[in-house]
């Protein structure tokens, strides 16, 4: 066997590459290495052990052996090609990945196998008197080739992770694509494909509607349960059960940079009326109905959203309730109009309606007699009352909302919606 020329006094140099004559020393001793390695792991980590005993046992007892055999042929020609080696160690690193393990265990073994191979190297090193300069060369290529060995195997485990994510949140895409479908498609589907990403089917969700483009706030995390889709032109999200204050902290830290509106809370089935109305909210909002927030609850607007829900239907019921006032120039009949939501808005006295009319009393009271006169029992019947009001409040609302005649935002004091 070829002895080192290297002598002690170089101990103190800097650590440089291993001689290629060094190869030549080590690579009888990797049969029995290879064996002594394979112990003392699969005694430290007793699921590889299984794995050796199982089918892919042979298979991975190649790679190891190709790994450490690699490090040798590196040392006797540092040009030697490593693609044999690199392939084997990103498959170890997905199939941990696949396993369902951390690196650590991977990590661990790797370096535990550097550690059973410096306790051989210093027997040998004694054997053939080598100088400490080179033990010490040859543990830092050991542990710089380590760490090439983790890298590599890290390369395999992200990649795995990566695709395993990705198609995680397809397939939690398309459950919540089913969800939002309802009926017609059968509650097996959705029930299966829930079972298949290990979600837990609720009764009853709620659902938010979120502004494009929409983002989650790296200092706000969601629970697993919650179904996202932010890469729809109207992202939105699903939450199971409602929204409680704990769900809506979480919310709020989570969609920190991303204004939303949340529907109501309502049968599984049903969750597209839940997105529906808080896409509607958002709408409102846009159209200065309904004032702006950073997560706005459908639920404090649920009369504004039912008065403006169907506006083909209203201007039948406007037709009907206010055909007292047909044959008027516009501008008397928007002042009548006005004057009677107000009163059946406040029942105010004539002063206190001139105040908000921002006219004279006895104006009011000039109007308030030709109404009557006009609707004559109407406004004291309660059902004919009520559907007058409920025409107003909704020609109201949706004037502010398309700024038309009485366009601009209501004020607080006369905001149907309050």
């Amino acid at each position: 066997m070829p002895r080192s020329t290297t002598q002690p006094s170089d101990a103190g140099e800097p650590l440089g590459p291993l001689p290629q004559e060094f190869a030549a020393i080590i690579r009888p001793e990797l049969p029995s290495l290879i064996q002594e390695i394979g112990i003392e792991v699969t005694r430290a980590h007793p699921e590889y052990a299984r794995l050796l005993n199982g089918p892919y046992g042979q298979a991975i007892r190649l790679g190891v052996e190709q790994s450490i055999s690699a490090f040798v042929d590196q040392v006797a020609s540092p040009s030697a090609p490593t693609t044999l080696r690199d392939e084997m160690c990103r498959r170890f690193g997905r199939f941990e990945a696949y396993e369902g393990r951390s690196m650590e265990t991977l990590q661990s073994a790797y370096r535990l196998g550097a550690r059973v191979a410096l306790r051989r190297a210093k027997k040998v090193g004694r054997r053939y008197n080598l100088s400490p300069s080179l033990m010490l060369s040859f543990a830092d290529a050991l542990f710089a080739y380590v760490d090439e060995l983790e890298a590599l195997s890290r390369e395999g485990y992200l990649q795995v992770r990566a695709e395993t994510v990705e198609q995680t949140e397809a397939l939690r895409r398309r459950l919540l694509h089913l969800v939002l479908a309802g009926p017609p498609v059968p509650r097996t589907a959705v029930a299966d494909l829930a079972e298949q990403t290990g979600w837990p089917l609720p009764d009853r969700v709620t659902l938010v509607a979120l502004r494009a483009p929409a983002r989650l706030s790296r200092s706000g995390k969601l629970d697993n349960d919650v179904l996202i889709d932010l890469s729809d032109p109207q992202p939105h999200l699903l939450l199971p059960g409602p929204l409680d204050d704990t769900r809506r902290q979480a919310l709020e830290a989570a969609l920190s940079a991303t204004r939303g509106a949340v529907g109501l809370t309502v049968p599984t089935a049903s969750a597209a009326d839940s997105l529906r109305w808080a896409r509607r909210v958002l709408e409102l909002i846009d159209a200065g109905v309904v004032e702006d927030a950073p997560l706005t609850l459908a639920a404090d607007h649920l009369i504004t959203l039912w008065l403006l829900a169907d506006p083909a239907l209203v201007d039948q019921l406007a037709e009907r309730e206010l055909a007292p006032l047909a044959g008027l120039t516009p501008t008397r009949r928007d002042r009548l109009v006005e004057t009677l939501r107000i009163w059946l808005d406040t029942r105010g006295t004539a002063a206190q309606m001139g105040e908000l009319l921002d006219v004279h009393p006895q104006t009011v009271r000039y109007r308030m007699r030709n109404l009557e006169a006009r609707f004559g029992g109407r406004l004291a019947d309660p059902r004919s009352r009520f559907a007058t009001e409920a025409v107003l409040r909704a020609l109201h609302l949706r004037a502010a909302e398309t700024g038309g005649r009485h366009g601009g935002r209501p004020s607080p004091r006369t905001d149907p919606a309050r």
